[in-house]
């Protein structure tokens, strides 16, 4: 498969991604949004689940989440659940 991230519709939801400015999916703290790549602080989009695994899932929207350029460097291909980045909220319990 081609690298999807020069493809329009990848491009577009990176930009939405980008205007909605949250936090890092990662570390859960503020991401600058003046700074630009490759400032360690500065934002990317974050695959939750990576690419060499999940395919299917490189243009969906709900696999994608705002993170630190440091922070998706040092993730690399593994996957992190969002339940405990805090991107979807805390589970109320342990079950």
């Amino acid at each position: 498969m081609a690298d999807s991230r020069s493809s329009r519709r990848y491009r577009r939801l990176v930009a939405n991604l980008k205007r909605e400015q949250r936090g890092c999916c990662i570390c859960n703290q503020p991401i600058n949004y003046t700074l630009e790549w490759p400032h360690p602080d500065a934002f990317t989009a974050e695959h939750i689940k990576p690419w060499s695994t999940h395919p299917h899932l490189r243009e969906d929207p709900t696999n994608l989440g705002a993170a630190h350029h440091r922070c998706n460097s040092s993730k690399g291909d593994s996957y992190r659940n969002t339940r405990t980045t805090g991107q979807i909220g805390q589970p109320s319990r342990n079950w």
